[in-house]
């Protein structure tokens, strides 16, 4: 993971002693929790990569890290998809895709916190027949240095909680947006030690809460299971006496900010566009620049300037 660091050399020096990320990421260093006694933290939220080698991509992956640079954020999150077609191919097939992405990542100067999506697991189900994976999670965690695909980490007064939303069912859709029981009891128990004042900003791929499909299908129109996570009352039932100012979500590919309950949803758009074709329903290929202030959010949308040159017949 990257360790190079922004403004937050000051903090370094300032605060002395950091705290560990907890559950992977041993190397990542971050600021100590200050209870409700929030400072400000800037971040940039990006998602939906899908990293390919063709049409010129790992320019515009490299035109995006230098865009997210010039944010000089605090820290990144990655919403996960950082590489597409994982989900459906073999390991061998995607090592490109993962150098693609990679030589992004490390490009991006601040630490880089990663959910996973869907397209980051490997060999779930090969669509040509090939084996499963025994841990169709693996190569994500052993790209991003993870020991598990969930985790939580502070930042100056914020707790933020990353989460696997999606779950292998087979079938018509492959796969469901799905928080398992096993996090949902580590939820619980990470929750033990925050204060019910802190803000709290959980990351998931696959979204907890949308607007998308009564947009453009009809406000009768039911999300399919593998778009939306289909247990995301139970989630938030866990969160409910907790001070959860933020959700940062990916999956849709679209620019969406919807507010619930004091809660902002944030859907981040996709560094893709659509899957590199150009916009999507009206979301240029981007990623979010946030700060946040105490409870506040403040939030943008960046169109980092990438005009798509992948062919209409591909």
């Amino acid at each position: 993971m990257i360790t190079s660091m922004t403004r937050r050399n000051f903090f370094n020096k300032l605060l002395g002693g950091l705290g560990l990320l907890a559950g992977g990421c041993s190397k990542k260093r971050v600021w100590p929790i200050q209870g409700s006694d929030a400072g400000s933290v800037r971040l940039v939220f990006y998602t939906d990569v899908h990293a390919r080698i063709e049409w010129d991509t790992p320019e515009a992956m490299a035109l995006a890290a230098d865009a997210i640079n010039l944010r000089k954020s605090d820290i990144v999150v990655a919403g996960g998809d950082l590489i597409t077609d994982g989900f459906e191919f073999a390991a061998s097939k995607t090592v490109s895709r993962w150098d693609a992405y990679m030589k992004m990542h490390r490009a991006i100067k601040a630490d880089i916190y990663p959910a996973m999506g869907n397209n980051d697991m490997t060999a779930a189900i090969p669509a040509d027949g090939t084996p499963a994976a025994d841990n169709p999670r693996k190569v994500f965690m052993e790209r991003m240095g993870l020991k598990r695909t969930w985790y939580s980490f502070d930042a100056v007064g914020y707790h933020f909680i990353v989460l696997d939303s999606t779950r292998i069912t087979g079938g018509k859709h492959l796969y469901q947006g799905f928080i398992d029981l096993r996090q949902q009891e580590w939820l619980k128990e990470n929750l033990l030690t925050v204060s019910k004042k802190t803000p709290v900003i959980i990351v998931t791929h696959i979204p907890l809460l949308t607007s998308f499909y009564s947009a453009v299908k009809g406000a009768t129109f039911a999300a399919p299971p593998n778009r939306v996570v289909v247990n995301n009352r139970q989630i938030l039932k866990i969160l409910e006496n907790h001070n959860l100012i933020l959700v940062l979500q990916g999956h849709l590919h679209v620019n969406e900010m919807i507010r619930w309950r004091g809660t902002m949803f944030i859907t981040g758009g996709a560094i893709c566009g659509k899957w590199w074709r150009g916009s999507w329903y009206g979301t240029e290929e981007g990623f979010y620049d946030i700060t946040l202030t105490g409870n506040h959010v403040e939030s943008s949308y960046v169109d980092y300037g990438w005009e798509t040159r992948r062919p209409l017949n591909k």
